[in-house]
């Protein structure tokens, strides 16, 4: 009597991922993580070295080799011909720029389950990009933030350079379990980088830890643009659709809770601008608006919202920086209201309930959404 022949499981071994050992950065620490982020990755094994017969050996390899290939998983940056940018961006890539521009959707739909192909999925792609993933590109490849020349007359009012992930990472080189410094003139001779005194292992698991600080700090930009940026837009929409019903000329922006509005609201005036669908309708307008056309369509001065999800919340009234990274407002509040709380202000305001106009006039509050309402109101006419 024949029998069929058992049937072995194919032991297939986890990938190879490839980057340099010795002085790491956080481009490739970032790198390494986004790649173990996908099934195919996960789990996957790590060999830092530069030998490039091991790495030759290596599924894929990031940071180290020469090479930027991705028919064959390569993707290196260093090369003096390499000029590859992320789309509609002019910051040379890193090997974290890199894996993200192959890979980021990819990462983006399986940690959120939205489609690859989703308009959703692109949004979030290009933000996390322009938000977080430049900025490294840009750290690792020398590349500053502002042009020379609009610095050279420059001074900082302090040093901030320790704060940054980069930094965070770079200290992680340091090996602080080695207590004393070697005795003069006993220096030993490094290979790749990696002192005698320093064992592999302990340099791997370090970068194993700026591997996590990097990856850890992009899920949660990851998962904050997903879980709030993203549903915000169509909140903002809507508060812009809306905006001519609160100001003949569409100055203000009233939000029915607080959401995070200033990326939105920038995007939205800018692709208005020529769009004739961003002016008010007849019904909205009245003869003695007089404002600029262009004004109509690009000016919102005061963004209106509830200080919390309680029924009878407090308002504020906050006005529109000229940019989203900017401390200077298109409008501040009045002057003359700066600085002045409750009673005080209500009186020099002409409105009751008002509880407070920040000293800078970039922020105040009423009690009541009306109390608000009207603040604003007198605001963009003064």
């Amino acid at each position: 009597m024949s029998t069929s022949p058992v049937s072995k499981r194919i032991k297939i071994s986890p990938p190879l991922i490839g980057t340099h050992n010795g002085h790491f950065h956080a481009d490739e620490a970032l790198a390494v993580y986004l790649l173990r982020l996908l099934p195919p990755y996960n789990p996957s094994t790590l060999l830092r070295t530069r030998d490039p017969a091991l790495l030759s050996t290596c599924h894929t390899v990031v940071d180290v080799g020469g090479e930027y290939d991705p028919s064959t998983n390569r993707y290196d940056h260093h090369q003096r011909t390499f000029n590859t940018t992320f789309p509609n961006r002019s910051t040379k890539l890193s090997s974290a720029g890199l894996v993200y521009m192959h890979f980021g959707k990819s990462i983006i739909a399986h940690h959120t389950g939205l489609d690859p192909a989703a308009e959703e999925t692109s949004l979030l792609y290009r933000k996390l990009y322009t938000e977080f993933i430049e900025a490294i590109d840009a750290n690792d490849n020398g590349i500053s933030v502002y042009s020379p020349s609009e610095t050279a007359n420059l001074t900082k009012r302090f040093n901030d350079s320790g704060i940054t992930l980069s930094s965070l990472v770079s200290d992680l080189n340091n090996d602080f379990s080695i207590s004393a410094p070697p005795n003069e003139g006993t220096e030993t001779a490094t290979t790749d980088g990696v002192s005698s005194s320093t064992s592999q292992a302990d340099e791997d698991s370090r970068f194993l830890a700026a591997s996590e600080l990097m990856g850890k700090s992009f899920l949660r930009k990851l998962t904050a643009y997903h879980s709030q940026w993203l549903p915000a837009r169509s909140t903002v929409l809507a508060a812009y659709e809306s905006r001519f019903e609160h100001d003949p000329q569409g100055r203000i922006l009233v939000f029915r809770e607080s959401t995070p509005w200033k990326d939105h609201l920038y995007a939205f005036e800018s692709s208005s601008s020529s769009s004739p669908s961003s002016s008010p309708s007849p019904s909205q307008t009245s003869p003695s608006d007089k404002a600029p056309r262009t004004r109509q369509r690009n000016q919102v001065l005061y963004v209106l919202y509830p200080e919390s999800a309680e029924q009878n919340s407090k308002w504020r009234i906050q006005a529109v920086p000229v940019g989203r990274d900017s401390f200077e407002s298109r409008k501040p509040l009045p002057e003359k209201w700066r600085g002045l709380r409750d009673e005080e202000l209500s009186e020099m305001v002409g409105v009751e309930g008002c509880v407070f106009v920040h000293a800078s006039g970039f922020i105040g509050g009423n009690l009541t959404e009306e109390g608000a309402r009207e603040m604003a109101r007198r605001a963009v006419e003064m």
